[in-house]
């Protein structure tokens, strides 16, 4: 087992309370015929959180939305907004949404029977919230999916999602193929139209840098266990990454950093998991790393 990941792992955030709890898992697992896709993950979100589930391909992500959803069977205990997904998904269902990664409206369907749809099927859909939305972006209401480009059938979704007062929102891969223009909109939009204390949402992304901003919690997982469960805050108090001059290699090595990487002119950088800060000092000039490299030095290996 890389060193850095059972470091990480041995040290999860703490557990909100149970009454406060959207999402609790205990012992998460999912066996497929050879492969083990969960493997005894624990994790808890809690309410008015955005919360980063982050890993490499074949980590468990998809798996761990697919459970917590209701769409596939499970070993181990698995709430959601208190209830069983595999036994209570119609109750689930009209207070949680989902925008997927790959476009799920049919391609012959237009705007506005899109609309109806949805305002038929779903108790919690704000109709006149849905059309505020829409009249900000160049969708017309007749037209149909299959003339729409993939930003603009983003933007139907959304304009959906947005307008449903769900507690919780899952995202898989929201952006995925998207361009840097519509990426930002999508989650500017996110941020002020949709987001409140009374929502949670759940983000998969391999687009870390775009959505670190946005995040306040972080879940880090890895052949289907959970890596690192931080909050934003506590990772900028527990890692520290340390900009070092050649002379000062050894003694930054001998503090034990999870990571190391080559830097320009002859520097090293160096990524400490709760090193003291006055001896970090001492070693060079010291930041906050950003999500994406504390991932790379956290899953380092799982490439190979």
């Amino acid at each position: 087992m890389n060193d850095a990941f059972a470091a990480v792992a041995e040290r999860p955030a703490a557990a909100p309370g149970a009454a406060d709890t959207i999402i609790h898992a205990r012992g998460l697992t999912k066996r497929y015929k050879n492969t083990v896709a969960l493997d005894s993950a624990d994790f808890e979100v809690g309410p008015g959180r955005i919360v980063g589930l982050i890993g490499p391909n074949g980590a468990g992500k998809t798996t761990a939305l697919k459970a917590a959803l209701g769409l596939t069977d499970f070993e181990g205990e698995l709430k959601v907004l208190g209830m069983d997904p595999r036994r209570q998904r119609p109750e689930l269902m009209r207070q949680v949404c989902f925008i997927a990664d790959v476009a799920t409206l049919p391609r012959w369907i237009r705007v506005h029977e899109a609309i109806d749809f949805v305002a038929g099927v779903h108790p919690r859909f704000d109709r006149a919230k849905c059309e505020r939305f829409l009249a900000r972006t160049k969708l017309q209401t007749n037209q149909r999916v299959r003339e729409m480009s993939k930003g603009m059938i983003v933007q139907l979704h959304l304009a959906i999602v947005m307008a449903i007062d769900a507690r919780l929102l899952v995202l898989d891969e929201p952006t995925l193929g998207l361009d840097i223009l519509y990426r930002k909109q999508f989650y500017q939009s996110l941020l002020e139209d949709y987001f409140d204390e009374n929502k949670t949402i759940l983000i998969t992304t391999h687009q870390v840098e775009e959505v670190e901003h946005i995040l306040t919690d972080l879940l880090f997982i890895r052949d289907g266990k959970v890596a690192l469960s931080t909050t934003m805050e506590e990772m900028g108090a527990r890692f520290a990454e340390v900009l070092v001059n050649a002379d000062r290699v050894e003694a930054a090595r001998a503090l034990k950093p999870i990571d190391e990487r080559a830097a320009v002119f002859g520097k090293t950088i160096f990524l400490y998991d709760s090193a003291d800060p006055e001896q970090l000092a001492r070693l060079g000039e010291v930041k906050r790393p950003s999500v994406s490299d504390l991932f790379v030095a956290i899953m380092k290996g799982t490439y190979a």
